[in-house]
């Protein structure tokens, strides 16, 4: 699998700053509170967001790209067939 710079900077200024904020309320929480799971969740997905603003790639926008494309070819295909052939 070929990984592509899929956001802009600024969206991964955006998600680095948020996930660091993210990341230190998150241990924070579990200083005070090391047997709730949710901070342990919380800080994980703070984590990946921090790594996907810094490798500017987000899994779940390539995805939807990859579904809009498909679905650009779906629609291309019915068209041609809506097309009646005239050889002339």
């Amino acid at each position: 699998m070929k990984v592509k710079q899929n956001i802009g900077i600024l969206n991964a200024l955006l998600r680095i700053t948020c996930g660091l904020t993210l990341l230190s309320w998150a241990t924070a929480k579990m200083v005070k509170r090391p047997w709730d799971g949710s901070y342990l969740v919380t800080a994980l997905l703070a984590a990946m967001k921090v790594s996907e603003g810094i490798v500017r790639f987000c899994p779940l926008t390539a995805l939807y790209q990859q579904g809009q494309e498909a679905r650009q070819n779906q629609n291309d295909k019915e068209f041609e067939e809506m097309i009646p052939y005239n050889p002339t």
